[in-house]
């Protein structure tokens, strides 16, 4: 069969090694755990609790927007481009020279076939809830949601959020705490309402007022969150009505939530799949603790970052392709006192980027260990790419992250390569334009991820989606 009208299935055969061969359905699955060398939690006790948190499904955007491209490398064009955006905005933002604070169960929706890694999540705002696709972002605190009436607003799938229509919206007083997290970013409109701004750094902005409102989650209605009701807004954000930031900070939903949700969130990406993927498969985003913090998982620790208290870094000591340690410097990921480098978990970037002797390493390895399959062409950030069109099954080596505290990771086969034509596979990792290492969202498909920001852990697996 073709490899434009099959899908992919790829199974772990050894430690060193993973086949890619093509078949009628996409599958994931972990041997025995393997893929994970165990690690103890170091405080279990504390993450078990009840079982009534907030659950929803992660969806694609393609799903959403019904969006179509002429070829699948257009598509992965886009997405190169947008994710190349988003790159640079977090450099950006976390140098130490520039930060700006100020840029504070559902389904789950993948955005690869719109030009975008992000994942949407299906939310109800106000009373009663007006359905709304958002965009799940770790890397973001501001919840915001388009409002009317709006006086520059991009397209979305959903009617645009009426405030007047809901009986729990509540604007936020321009000299209350809550505006005041918002350090300095926000100012009063004619009525006294506290006003916000949000600027991305590929020119996206949302411009309005925070208020309190309630929001439903996956059944279960919270109310009193503060949002961004935005009557100006301007994006790539395509399809979605706003963002739920689910930071570190304060004004994250997390961040919000405090004792109801104790800190910790959980998500499952669903796969794109190589070979492509129905629009419908889902993941899921759980809120809270018991079954968002699932047994049997590698715990890493968390590196907090005070440049950048939002964001989620981890400590990452070095990478392996095949059975083999890469030689790399000492200290190549580590965050740096002054908060430049480190490795940031980001689910709103698609292709990992690492420092460029890091990414030259990996490369090098990888494509040694490939052999002789035929070369294609790179696309745009993407160099590494074969042409496996005529292939039923190719060998490719593991790729595995070694984390500080002795916890690796062996990524599952369909989190290395992405399908950017018929037949045309790309390595789906870059370098990085900084010192920064970014670990986008195509590394994190299929695995179990929980944050556990109160005890200062991030889990992975064992469970996949």
């Amino acid at each position: 069969m073709h490899a434009s009208t099959t899908k992919l299935l790829l199974v772990f055969v050894s430690a060193s090694m993973l086949i890619i061969s093509h078949a009628s359905s996409l599958r994931f699955h972990y041997i025995n755990h393997h893929n994970f060398t165990a690690k103890t939690y170091p405080s279990s006790s504390s993450v078990h609790g009840g079982n009534r948190n907030p659950s929803f499904a992660l969806v694609r955007r393609d799903a959403v927007t019904g969006a179509t491209y002429p070829s699948r490398r257009h598509a992965v064009l886009d997405l190169v481009a947008r994710d190349n955006a988003r790159a640079e905005y977090l450099a950006t933002r976390l140098s130490p020279t520039y930060y700006q604070p100020a840029d504070l169960g559902s389904e789950v929706v993948s955005g690869l076939d719109e030009g975008s890694g992000e994942y949407f999540v299906r939310v109800g705002v106000g009373s009663p809830p007006t359905e709304q696709y958002l965009v799940v972002d770790s890397g973001s605190d501001v919840i915001w949601v388009q409002c009317r009436p709006c006086g520059e607003c991009y397209a979305q799938a959903d009617p645009l959020f009426d405030p007047a229509t809901s009986s729990t919206f509540s604007p936020v007083p321009c000299g209350s705490a809550i505006c005041r997290t918002l350090h300095g970013s926000s100012g009063c409109d004619d009525s006294g309402s506290c006003q916000y701004e949000v600027n991305y750094g590929d020119g996206s902005y949302t411009k309005g007022v925070l208020a309190l409102e309630t929001l439903t989650l996956g059944g279960t209605a919270v109310q009193g969150v503060a949002i961004g009701c935005g009557h100006r807004n301007r994006g790539l954000f395509v399809g979605a009505a706003g963002l739920l930031g689910l930071g570190w900070g304060p004004m994250s939903l997390v961040g919000q939530l405090g004792g109801a949700a104790g800190g910790a969130f959980s998500y499952c990406l669903a796969s794109r799949g190589p070979g492509g993927s129905s629009a419908d498969d889902a993941g899921s985003l759980v809120l809270g603790r018991s079954e968002a913090v699932p047994e049997g998982a590698v715990w890493v620790p968390l590196v907090r970052n005070p440049q950048a208290p939002s964001f989620y870094y981890v400590g990452l000591s070095g990478i392996g392709v095949g059975d083999e340690r890469l030689p790399l410097q000492d200290g190549l990921f580590q965050l740096t006192d002054d908060g430049a480098g480190g490795v940031v978990m980001d689910t709103g970037t698609a292709v990992t980027r690492l420092p460029q002797e890091a990414y030259a390493a990996l490369r090098d390895a990888f494509a040694a260990a490939v052999g002789a399959l035929p070369r294609a062409p790179g696309v745009s950030l993407l160099d590494t790419c074969y042409d496996l069109s005529g292939y039923t099954s190719v060998r490719v080596p593991t790729v595995s992250f070694y984390f500080d505290g002795a916890a690796t990771l062996t990524l599952p086969a369909t989190n290395l390569l992405v399908e950017v034509d018929g037949g045309v596979y790309c390595l789906a990792f870059a370098p990085s334009s900084s010192g920064l290492s970014i670990l986008g969202n195509i590394q994190q498909e299929g695995i179990q991820i929980t944050v556990d920001s109160a005890t200062g852990y991030i889990g992975f697996g064992p469970n996949t989606c």
